[in-house]
């Protein structure tokens, strides 16, 4: 619970930074911190006995991790 309120606020804190300065060099961090808090998530849902959304949730951080690596690469 703790990290994904963690990752979380971390997540708003770039996104109002990026929307604020109209600086987006921190979006591909925005998006890890963004699948962090979804993995946390699912592997809550798991523990709640909710697989299909635990499921989903760990496909959404899944991407959003793939999405995330290749923009530091090509960035």
């Amino acid at each position: 619970m703790i990290l994904r309120i963690l990752f979380s606020i971390i997540t708003l804190a770039l996104a109002g930074y990026g929307l604020i300065t109209r600086n987006f060099e921190f979006q591909a961090y925005l998006i890890l911190f963004l699948g962090l808090a979804m993995l946390v998530t699912g592997i809550q849902e798991f523990q709640q006995n909710k697989k299909l959304t635990g499921w989903l949730l760990i496909g959404v951080f899944a991407f959003s991790l793939f999405v995330s690596i290749q923009s530091f690469i090509l960035h």
